[in-house]
């Protein structure tokens, strides 16, 4: 992955974005909660290079509802997409079984998004074999010429979890 570059970042957002050499963590500090923003190779898709993005909220204390964490994040995003042609994968946690809303909270940031005409966000569910859904997306640019064949290497995948014996 292409480094993102913390001053066109930091020109966006409303919160000052730090990177950690240690982890390649994108970091940043609400109110009174520090996130972590990590993009880890991920081999959901083999079509092409993709990412799993993660949001980690590093005091584990309820996050409130700060326009200013999404307009941080969709800045990282918006980089992300700017240095790479690659795609991004989100895998909700399940940790809390609050899945459900962490994935309309990110639909609804992606949905607010000015630039989001630029892009394709699909989002599938499966549940498993303990009865927890987990809930996928995948991002990914309208120019990628690989846009197709991820897509669909998208729907096998979940349609492959969906039906394992």
């Amino acid at each position: 992955m292409n480094k993102l570059s913390i001053e066109s970042i930091n020109a966006k957002t409303p919160y000052q974005v730090k990177f950690k050499q240690e982890t390649s963590s994108y970091l940043f500090t609400s109110e009174n909660i520090d996130y972590a923003v990590d993009f880890t190779s991920d081999d959901l898709v083999q079509t092409d290079k993709a990412y799993q993005f993660v949001i980690a909220n590093l005091n584990n204390k309820k996050s409130p509802r700060d326009k200013f964490v999404k307009e941080t994040v969709i800045a990282i995003i918006e980089e992300f997409f700017k240095k790479n042609n690659s795609t991004i994968l989100i895998l909700y946690s399940t940790d809390d079984n609050k899945q459900s809303a962490r994935c309309r909270l990110f639909e609804h940031w992606f949905e607010t998004f000015s630039n989001k005409s630029l892009f394709i966000m699909k989002t599938s569910s499966v549940i498993d074999e303990y009865g927890i859904e987990n809930i996928a997306s995948i991002i990914l640019r309208k120019d990628n010429p690989k846009q197709q064949e991820l897509l669909e290497e998208f729907d096998f995948s979940i349609n492959m979890f969906r039906n394992k014996p």
